[in-house]
């Protein structure tokens, strides 16, 4: 029976060892699809856009997941925050922890929007996650949408209304409480 049993388990410890363990699923990529927003708060109240703003350049691109993203559907119904950055931006990466902040506290009721341009993926995903950024990000590699809004080095920030009325842009970018204040002036109805 020894001499039966000894040649099964040498078998069964052999075969166990050459199975191939299942592959670790590959992490979400920040930035895609899971970080689109949600409903619209039934409460939401904004200011409305000042008839004599311009409409914002529409666009259309890819997420870092590469879900095809339209802006117009989105500030069709609330308005957007759109931060134009570069992976290696000294600047972009010290303001990016207290602006991922903001883009929480106005979840679904304010929805950022980031634009990488001529950037690398890998180093794109590498500063999301590094920074916390929990809001899509469009790679636009040939900087087409940068172009679109007349960004030629990061930071920048541009808002838009509800609708698509251009408000305001910042070259050079805008610290988080500075922009929170500029949210509440120009979008958010009695939040002033």
């Amino acid at each position: 029976m020894r001499r039966t049993l000894l040649p099964l388990l040498l078998a069964a410890a052999l075969l166990g060892g050459c199975s191939t363990a299942e592959p670790a699923p590959a992490p979400v990529p920040a930035g895609g699809a899971a970080a689109l927003p949600g409903p619209v708060p039934a409460d939401l109240a904004l200011r409305p856009a000042p008839g004599t703003a311009p409409a914002a350049p529409a666009f259309t691109g890819a997420l870092t997941d590469g879900t095809p993203f339209a802006a117009a559907e989105l500030w069709a119904q609330r308005p957007v925050v759109l931060t134009f950055f570069n992976s290696w931006c000294t600047t972009c990466a010290s303001r990016q922890a207290a602006l991922s902040e903001l883009a929480r506290s106005y979840r679904d009721r304010v929805v950022f929007v980031g634009v990488a341009g001529a950037d690398q993926a890998d180093e794109v995903q590498e500063y999301l996650r590094a920074h916390r950024v929990e809001y899509p990000v469009i790679l636009d590699d040939q900087q087409t949408i940068w172009r679109s809004y007349a960004v030629r080095e990061p930071p920048a920030v541009v808002l838009v209304a509800k609708g698509g009325a251009l408000l305001r842009g910042w070259p050079g970018g805008l610290d988080a409480p500075t922009l929170d204040q500029r949210l509440r002036e120009l979008v958010l109805a009695g939040q002033s």
